[in-house]
């Protein structure tokens, strides 16, 4: 029974299509998102949300250039030069020479950054492990392909794939 004096009010543009519930279920992932960071467990993870993303793309492509992280991110030079700089500050990467020679100097992760990537990523997984235990594997897998499916299909209208193992 409704309580007295509260209505049942549709937010403006939702609609009853299952794309509105999409939009409204990824609303609440963003907000749930603290559930899997590491930073608000007790193990101390250290890594801010966007040093985990370029520590996670640089683990998968090699050293990589500031080009090559704006081409990468669709961001401008500015904003990496900010984050990288910090990232070096704290030890996370470091600048090397090109290995292949170019011009441009690249960031590779720091023996630290990739300690803490992967101590992060661990709790990450446990995390949604603790979500997920009560799923079976084959609805892991499935929600994990919808997943990547959904990602793929943003990074294609963005035309920023994001390498995949």
């Amino acid at each position: 029974m409704e309580k007295p004096g509260r209505r049942k009010n549709k937010p403006a543009g939702r609609t009853e299509k299952p794309v509105g519930r999409v939009e409204f279920e990824t609303m609440l992932l963003g907000r749930h998102s603290h559930l899997f960071n590491p930073r608000t467990r007790s193990s101390g993870g250290r890594l801010d949300r966007s040093a985990y993303i370029l520590l996670s793309r640089i683990q998968m492509d090699g050293p990589m250039s500031i080009g090559q992280l704006t081409e990468a991110f669709g961001l401008d030079a500015s904003t990496l030069n900010r984050q990288t700089a910090a990232m070096m500050r704290s030890g996370l990467v470091e600048r090397i020479p090109d290995p292949d020679g170019g011009m441009a100097r690249k960031f590779r992760i720091s023996a630290e950054g990739a300690r803490l990537l992967d101590a992060d990523r661990s709790e990450y997984v446990q995390g949604l492990e603790k979500v997920m235990d009560s799923w079976s594997a084959q609805d892991v897998e499935t929600f994990a392909g919808f997943l990547q499916r959904f990602n793929s299909d943003i990074e294609t209208l963005e035309g920023h794939p994001w390498p995949r193992p």
